[in-house]
């Protein structure tokens, strides 16, 4: 036993001295910097194997082993840190946010790429809400504006890089840094819906870690990254076993956005369009308003839901109708309810300010029960509802027709109302602005009562009538023109 255990303390002694005189290679991320960690008695096979291994050709780490001198490291960008007969440290601190650049911005669009990006906007705000759902690993760091995308594991990959609606898809414009545990990439993004992919060393590849995916339509599957502008947050029911958010802007779906559990209540970040919209919170199978948010308005059931408002209101007025007893605004903002915007009494008439997203919208008065139009907007629809039109990003252009008597716009858009849309003479031309969510629209001009497509424009496709519309495709980061 004696011998045993003096065999066993030889063997520990010689396995810790052999484990001391292991040469130390350490790459990886340390307080925001990049961070190298070596042994100057490494032997030159496994040097070189470090090098191959993080692509550091360019270093000059063999010339800085060998002379001391740190000035191919400063050229790249590397401090020393600490430097012994023993071992050295070396940082470079990653990228700052303030360095970081919307990567489509150095993108020059081919012809091809042109396409991609008009069926597939580099931003969605077409939809009404998102949440990201990911695995083993939490949702992307986002500082203001930047986004730090990661890509869990895959250590070995030479080359990885970052694509997606954000930059047209090109493989070559978002290279990843490699960190301890996987890959990361900064990139400055405006709240709304992206859709991207990792490729390594040349294979395009889905985010395992990420729930939420989408197919394109060509048949391929891209991951989905919304991101927020909203947190849904309530220090309170500390006590339920689970606690959802339910509202307008998912259809009252009670059992999808589950929300995550705090140390003192309940969390979900997410994505809301601008406008108005209304909620409860669904607390083990029981609604519950919000009891950090006094704002609320009717709802069924003589109850009431919480709101909340994002973007700006803006201001409905009817004047007049002062002996009217109850004044209500209704329209394709609030699903036409018409029990919910009471609007106030003024010494003039009846005012209510009311957040709209960007978009085209109808609306009404019901004054005491009975349905009008806006007798101060004079563009209504084919079902005489008036039409409103918020944050014009697209300018319709039809050239010529100086003699015409009148010219109207009409599309998907405003349901072709051939009427509803005037448009205006300016110079040579007849124009129109109104707003176009990211995709597909097809419209045509009314010239003095004649159907007309756009003659500037080449894309059409045929309709049921077979005289065909005019087709143009919106980006998702168009600016208003």
């Amino acid at each position: 036993m004696i011998r045993f255990c003096l065999y066993a303390c030889i063997f520990i002694t010689l396995l810790n001295k052999a484990e001391a005189q292991s040469p130390v290679k350490v790459y990886g991320v340390k307080d925001g910097s990049m961070y190298i960690r070596l042994s100057k008695n490494i032997s030159i096979a496994s040097l070189d194997s470090f090098i191959a291994q993080y692509e550091l050709h360019d270093l000059g780490l063999k010339y800085f082993i060998k002379t001391n001198s740190p000035d191919s490291l400063q050229k790249q960008g590397w401090k020393v840190e600490s430097n012994n007969s023993k071992t050295f440290v070396i940082t470079k601190p990653l990228k700052s946010y303030k360095e970081v650049i919307n990567p489509a911005d150095k993108i020059q669009l081919t012809e091809k790429q042109k396409e991609i990006a008009e069926r597939f906007p580099a931003v969605s705000n077409n939809i009404k809400y998102g949440y990201n759902r990911f695995i083993n690993k939490y949702p992307f760091a986002t500082d203001g504006s930047v986004v730090t995308f990661f890509l869990r594991d895959y250590q070995r990959a030479k080359r990885v890089m970052l694509a997606g609606s954000f930059n047209v898809w090109d493989p070559q414009a978002l290279p990843m840094s490699r960190t301890d545990s996987g890959w990361i990439a900064y990139v400055k993004l405006t709240p709304g819906k992206y859709w991207y992919k990792f490729i390594t060393d040349g294979r395009w590849m889905v985010d395992d870690d990420n729930l939420v995916k989408e197919n394109d339509e060509f048949g391929n599957t891209n991951s989905v990254f919304f991101k927020t502008n909203f947190e849904f947050s309530v220090k309170a029911f500390a006590n339920a076993g689970k606690v959802y958010v339910a509202g307008s802007f998912n259809n009252w779906w009670s059992n999808e956005l589950l929300m995550n559990r705090t140390a003192g209540g309940w969390e979900l970040p997410i994505y809301l369009a601008d406008g108005t919209h209304t909620y409860k919170y669904i607390v083990d199978d029981q609604p519950r308003l919000d009891p950090a948010n006094p704002d609320k308005l009717p709802g069924d059931s003589n109850d009431f839901n919480s709101v909340v408002k994002i973007g700006n209101a803006r201001l409905f007025k009817l004047n007049g109708h002062k002996d009217a007893k109850q004044v209500v605004l209704t329209g394709s903002f609030n699903s036409w309810r018409k029990d919910e915007l009471l609007m106030k009494k003024t010494p003039t008439g009846w005012e209510l300010p009311y957040a709209v997203g960007p978009g085209n919208y109808e609306y009404k008065f019901i004054v005491d029960g009975k349905e009008i139009s806006d007798p101060a907007n004079n563009v209504t629809t084919n079902k005489g509802n008036s039409y409103l039109v918020m944050e014009p990003n697209y300018t319709f252009r039809l050239k010529g027709y100086k003699n015409a008597k009148a010219v109207f716009l009409a599309g998907d858009f405003n349901d072709w109302s051939p009427t509803a849309l005037a448009m205006i003479r300016e110079g040579d031309e007849w124009i129109y602005r109104v707003h176009l969510s990211p995709g597909k629209h097809r419209y045509k001009f009314i010239v003095d009562g004649e159907w007309i497509t756009d003659p500037s424009n080449r894309q059409w496709e045929q309709n049921e009538l077979g005289n065909g519309n005019s087709v143009i495709w919106i980006r998702g980061d168009r600016q208003p023109q």
